[in-house]
């Protein structure tokens, strides 16, 4: 349900939960961002509202967790909830993104 300019859209709003990998001190989602009030919004590929100020997936690894999660480039990012897991000696994040389609 990724957004694809000159298409029809749907709005819905979907809970996508990613595992983190660990690699040494680098932590691995698999996919990566690109928009927001830093960027200039008229060279957003994934909007025709050129005033849009989102943040959306630019890319997704492949067989990465964030394609394992169903994450996939275009879609828009609207909030990200981070849950800390402590298990014994170890502590283990989940990440929840709520997208936009």
């Amino acid at each position: 349900m990724s957004f694809i300019p000159g298409q029809p859209v749907s709005t819905v709003v979907q809970r996508i939960e990613i595992h983190k990998l660990q690699d040494g001190d680098n932590v691995i989602l698999g996919f990566s961002i690109g928009g927001g009030i830093d960027q200039d919004p008229s060279q957003n590929p994934f909007s025709e509202d050129k005033t849009d100020k989102g943040i959306y997936v630019t890319r997704v690894s492949k067989g990465g967790p964030a394609e394992v999660a169903g994450l996939r480039m275009g879609d828009r990012i609207m909030q990200v909830t981070v849950v800390h897991q402590k298990k014994e000696n170890s502590v283990n994040y989940l990440f929840y993104f709520y997208l936009l389609f």
